[in-house]
C-alpha cells in the first residue's frame, strides 16, 4: 500500500476534530461551486458535479449546503470566482507531489505553496514534471464492519468496479473515474455507509523513505500542504514502513 494511503488511514483512526471537518466542508463547497459553474447545476449531465455531490454526501454535508454551493456556481446565488490550478514538485528524497488547487487569488496560492515546500525540503517544479507518475482512479472507501466482503464484491462488480482491496484496514473499491458515480450509487442504494467516494491521483511508482528525519519532514510537508487554504488535494508517492509511520504519527 502506498505511503500516502497509510498516512490517510492513520489520520482517520485518530479522528477528525470539528475544525478539520470545517475545512473538509470548505473544500467540498469550492469543488461543488466550480463543478456547477463549469458544467451546469444538474448532476445527471455533469460528471464532475456528480462526483462532488457524492463526496459531499459521504462527508455528511447537509443537503442545504450542497444546494447553496451549486447555486453559487450556476449564478443563482452570489459567490466567489475560483480558478482551478495544478502545482507539481518534489519533496524530501525526491518524492513526487501533485497538488490540486482552487483559489480566488493565484499569487497568494502559489506563494503559500512555495513557502511550505521550501521550508520542509521540497520545491515546486515545472508543469508536467511529475503528473506522468500518477493515474486517475475512482475510489470508494467503506469501513470493514459496514458489510461483508462478498456483499461488497457482488455489488461493486455488478456496478462496474475493477477491483476491491482491504489493505488499508477498510474496503477500497477501485473504479475508473467514469464509473465512480454508478458504483457509489449502487452501494448507497443498499444502505451501506461510505467513508468517501472520490477521484484520486494514484502513484504509479513509489519512493521509499527509510530515515526518520526525511520521513518526518515529508509527513510534515504533506500535512501542511493539506491544511493550506487554497489546496484541495495533495497526492504524493512516498512510502514509509508502517512501524516508522506510526511512530512519527
Amino acid at each position: 500500500m502506498s505511503g500516502h494511503s497509510k498516512w490517510a488511514t492513520i489520520k482517520r483512526k485518530k479522528g477528525k476534530t470539528d475544525a478539520e471537518r470545517g475545512k473538509v466542508f470548505t473544500r467540498l463547497i469550492k469543488e461543488l461551486t466550480v463543478a456547477a459553474r463549469d458544467g451546469g447545476g444538474d448532476p445527471e449531465g455533469n460528471p464532475r458535479l456528480r462526483t462532488a455531490v457524492a463526496a459531499a454526501k459521504a462527508a455528511n454535508m447537509p443537503a442545504d449546503n450542497i444546494k447553496r454551493a451549486i447555486q453559487k456556481g450556476t449564478g443563482e446565488l452570489p459567490g466567489v470566482t475560483y480558478e482551478s490550478l495544478a502545482y507539481e514538485g518534489y519533496g524530501p528524497g525526491g518524492v513526487a507531489i501533485f497538488l490540486e488547487v482552487l483559489t480566488d487569488n493565484k499569487n497568494r496560492a502559489v506563494a503559500e505553496v512555495r513557502h511550505i515546500m521550501s521550508k520542509y525540503g521540497g520545491n515546486l517544479g515545472a508543469s508536467g514534471c511529475v503528473a506522468w507518475m500518477f493515474e486517475k482512479r475512482g475510489i470508494v472507501t467503506i469501513e470493514l464492519n459496514a458489510a461483508d466482503e462478498d456483499t461488497i464484491m457482488e455489488l461493486a462488480t455488478e456496478a462496474g468496479a475493477e477491483d476491491i482491496t482491504t489493505e488499508s484496514g477498510s474496503y477500497e473499491v477501485i473504479t475508473t473515474p467514469e464509473n465512480l458515480e454508478q458504483v457509489r450509487a449502487a452501494i448507497e442504494a443498499k444502505g451501506i455507509p461510505m467513508v468517501s467516494a472520490e477521484v484520486i491521483m494514484e502513484p504509479q511508482n513509489f519512493v521509499k523513505l527509510d530515515g526518520e528525519k526525511e520521513a518526518s519532514s515529508m509527513l510534515k510537508l504533506y500535512e501542511l500542504l493539506e491544511e493550506a487554504d487554497d489546496v484541495q488535494k495533495v497526492w504524493a508517492n512516498f512510502d514509509i514502513d508502517q512501524e516508522l509511520l506510526e511512530k512519527l504519527a
